[in-house]
């Protein structure tokens, strides 16, 4: 009689669901709103195994895409859950400069949430802000490379000098998704010599330092 009552007893307990540490399932969003700045309005947004979109208008309904390399999208997931998925204030609260309005927004297992600040202290915070900021530098880079190869052939060179600095301070993020422009320049006599060779020792050094090369 006792076991029957504990099993009636188990089986009418509400069954509670804990929060997954599928970290594949997270989507996680970044946006800075600093009018006046170039550009004034950021948004990233990034879901599942790290693919990526980036645009300067909130209203953009073809924004440019990325895909991540696994370590870039573990180390934001990583400082994601340090700052416990943006359920707790990062703000300094200390008096300092507009440095535009930026938002950390977590969806995944466990809700959605979010943060927002001007200027933070907080190591992890600022640790996640910097490597947004340099996918921002990342894809504003993107965007001239194939804007000068497709308009601007003489302005190619300065492109790629672009990245090259970027990719030189370790700041240049999602390397491969520049494999395709380098390569249409490199092999393509209308481009200044110098840019033509420019761009086959970038793209290069890209292929040798990706994963499993």
């Amino acid at each position: 009689m006792k076991k029957s009552l504990i099993l009636l007893t188990a089986l009418l307990l509400p069954v509670v669901a804990f929060p997954s540490d599928d970290h594949g399932a997270a989507t996680i969003t970044y946006s800075k709103s600093f009018p006046g700045s170039t550009p004034a309005y950021v948004e990233i947004n990034l879901s599942k195994d790290g693919a990526g979109t980036y645009q300067e208008d909130p209203k953009d309904e073809d924004p440019v895409r990325f895909q991540l390399e696994e370590s870039e999208w573990t180390r934001i997931q990583n400082l994601a859950q340090k700052l416990d998925h943006f359920t707790r204030p990062v703000e300094s609260g200390l008096k300092v400069a507009n440095m535009g309005m930026k938002t950390f927004r977590y969806t995944g297992p466990g809700g959605s949430h979010e943060v927002k600040f001007n200027y933070s202290e907080d190591a992890d915070a600022r640790a996640l802000n910097e490597i947004f900021e340099n996918i921002i530098d990342t894809e504003r880079a993107r965007i001239d490379l194939e804007t000068a190869v497709r308009f601007d052939k003489l302005g190619a060179q300065n492109a790629i000098l672009r990245i090259e600095v970027l990719r030189d301070q370790k700041r240049l993020m999602s390397q491969q998704q520049f494999l395709p422009m380098l390569d249409r320049v490199a092999k393509n006599e209308s481009f200044l010599h110098m840019a033509r060779e420019r761009a086959a020792v970038l793209s290069e050094g890209i292929r040798k330092a990706s994963p499993g090369n």
